[in-house]
């Protein structure tokens, strides 16, 4: 038996907040804290630290540290969500039994 609940609007953050994600092929940014280059390495799997930055509770900008730069910086925008990114949903989808009733 299913149970249906009311939609709500989506929430919408309005303070700066920082996710490590994998440093994909071909980035071209540049760390806010070192200057250097974000490159990224095949066999090394380095991270980055990816920072959505308010002012007041407008957007500002996006802001890329190295991983341990983000650390050596004191976690600016707070500590950085390291949850894993679904990159295939559908694949995730087709594999879970209950998604395939509907």
């Amino acid at each position: 038996m299913s149970t249906t609940t009311a939609a709500t609007p989506t929430q919408r953050s309005t303070h700066s907040r920082a996710v490590q994600r994998d440093i994909e092929p071909g980035s071209i940014v540049e760390c806010i804290l070192c200057g250097e280059r974000i490159k990224f390495q095949a066999k090394i799997r380095p991270k980055q630290v990816i920072c959505n930055v308010y002012e007041g509770k407008n957007w500002d900008r996006v802001e890329h540290f190295h991983a341990p730069c983000y650390a050596e910086a004191g976690e600016p925008h707070g500590p950085a969500d390291t949850t894993p990114v679904v990159k295939a949903r559908r694949v995730a989808a087709k594999n879970n039994p209950e998604m395939q009733k509907a």
